[in-house]
């Protein structure tokens, strides 16, 4: 098991268990993490998007340019955005901090 930290909206700090091999996105779902994921993981929407703690940022792979350009749609783009379909849990991210944007935009409802 892999330790996640998320932020809320709030503040308040849920640390949660994933499986390595997960999506970041899979992981927020089975644990009630308020992430919509409207498109379900097939990086069509930004509704997934959060923003990594920037001492855990580095640790991640490098946004695809099909990442880059979804993210470019987010409210709150910050220098640490990510989408979290696109974050993948592995042992090296036990304890990786992420904090939940204030809002999202669903661009399939567009």
């Amino acid at each position: 098991m892999v330790k996640i930290i998320f932020i809320e909206k709030d503040g308040k700090r849920r640390q949660v268990n994933g499986e390595s091999g997960d999506s970041l996105i899979q992981v927020a779902w089975d644990n009630e993490i308020d992430i919509e994921g409207a498109c379900e993981g097939a990086m069509a929407c930004s509704t997934c998007h959060v923003v990594v703690d920037e001492n855990w940022f580095k640790e991640l792979d490098e946004a695809s340019e099909e990442e880059e350009d979804m993210l470019d749609l987010v409210y709150g783009l910050s220098a640490t955005s990510r989408l979290g379909c696109q974050i993948i849990i592995s042992e090296d991210l036990d304890g990786l901090t992420l904090y939940l944007p204030d809002e999202t935009h669903n661009k399939l409802l567009d």
